[in-house]
C-alpha cells in the first residue's frame, strides 16, 4: 500500500468518525413517564421513531398512581402519558403543559385464563359474578397503584362479593399482573386488555360485560420541564401520524 493510499484511507476514517460523533452529539434524548397499559404500543412507536429521527427515547412504565407520586416527588420527564382522568391534575400542578394533551386511544378491562384452560362465561354481570365465585384464585393490580385495579375493586363491591373474594385474591404490584395466570399459579386475571394481549401463555376471554366495563383513555402531553422542546414536539407529532395510530389499534387500543 502506498503512502498516498494510506493517507486517503486515514482521511476517510477520520471523516467517518467526525460524522458519527457529530450525529451522536446532535441526537436528542427524550424521556417519558407512561402508564403501563400503553407499553405494548408505545414501545413499538418509540423504536420506530428512533430509527427515523436518530433521537433516543427512554420510557419509564408504571401504574398511573405511581407516576403521579413520582411527579409529586420532583420527577421531570419531557413527556407524560397519563389517563385523561388525572391529566387535569397534572396540568394544574405544573407537571404537564396545559391544553397540550391529546388522546392516544382507549383501553377496556378484560379477563384472562391460562392458555388451554376452559373459558368461563363472562357475558353478563351475573355470569361474571358466578365465574368469579367459582374461581379458586384471581389477580388484579393493587387499586392504590393501577387504573384497572381501582375500577375492578369497585366492580366487586357492585357485585356484592368483595368480602367473598378477599381470601383468594392476589394483588399485583406493577407490569403484566396476569403473568402468574400463564404460569398456572392463578386461575383468573383481570387487567386492561393491552396488558393481557402481550403475555404469552394466557388467553383473553373477553372484555368485562358492558355494564361493568370501564374504557380508560390515555393521553400524551409535553411537560414544562422538557429540556429540548423541539424534538419533544417532533416526537409528539410522530405519535399522531396514521402509522403510529395503527400500531396502537393493532395492540388493542380503541381509536380516540
Amino acid at each position: 500500500m502506498t503512502i498516498r493510499s494510506i493517507t486517503g484511507t486515514v482521511r476517510l476514517l477520520t471523516g467517518a468518525v467526525i460524522l458519527f460523533l457529530s450525529s451522536a452529539a446532535s441526537a436528542a434524548d427524550i424521556s417519558i413517564y407512561s402508564g403501563g397499559a400503553v407499553k405494548a404500543a408505545l414501545s413499538v412507536v418509540a423504536a420506530n421513531y428512533e430509527k427515523v429521527s436518530g433521537n433516543r427515547v427512554t420510557v419509564d412504565y408504571a401504574p398511573v398512581g405511581a407516576l403521579m407520586r413520582r411527579l409529586a416527588e420532583g420527577g421531570t420527564p419531557d413527556v407524560v402519558v397519563l389517563t385523561t382522568d388525572v391529566m387535569p391534575a397534572a396540568e394544574s400542578k405544573g407537571w404537564a403543559v396545559p391544553g397540550a394533551a391529546f388522546a392516544l386511544g382507549g383501553v377496556g378491562v378484560g379477563v384472562a385464563v391460562r392458555e388451554g384452560a376452559a373459558a368461563p362465561d363472562i357475558s353478563t354481570p351475573e355470569s361474571f359474578k358466578q365465574a368469579l365465585l367459582a374461581a379458586k384464585s384471581i389477580t388484579y393490580i393493587d387499586p392504590e397503584k393501577g387504573t384497572s385495579g381501582k375500577h375492578f375493586a369497585e366492580v366487586l363491591q357492585r357485585l356484592g362479593i368483595a368480602e367473598a373474594m378477599k381470601d383468594k385474591t392476589r394483588l399485583g404490584d406493577a407490569g403484566y399482573v396476569v403473568e402468574p395466570v400463564a404460569r398456572g399459579e392463578i386461575e383468573l386475571g383481570i387487567q386492561q386488555i393491552t396488558e393481557i394481549l402481550p403475555v404469552k401463555g394466557v388467553t383473553l376471554v373477553g372484555p368485562l360485560p358492558e355494564p361493568l366495563q370501564k374504557v380508560t383513555v390515555y393521553s400524551a402531553a409535553p411537560t414544562p420541564a422538557a429540556r429540548d422542546p423541539e424534538p419533544v414536539r417532533d416526537f409528539l407529532a410522530y405519535l399522531r401520524r396514521p402509522e403510529s395510530r395503527g400500531v396502537f389499534v393493532g395492540k388493542g387500543f380503541l381509536a380516540p
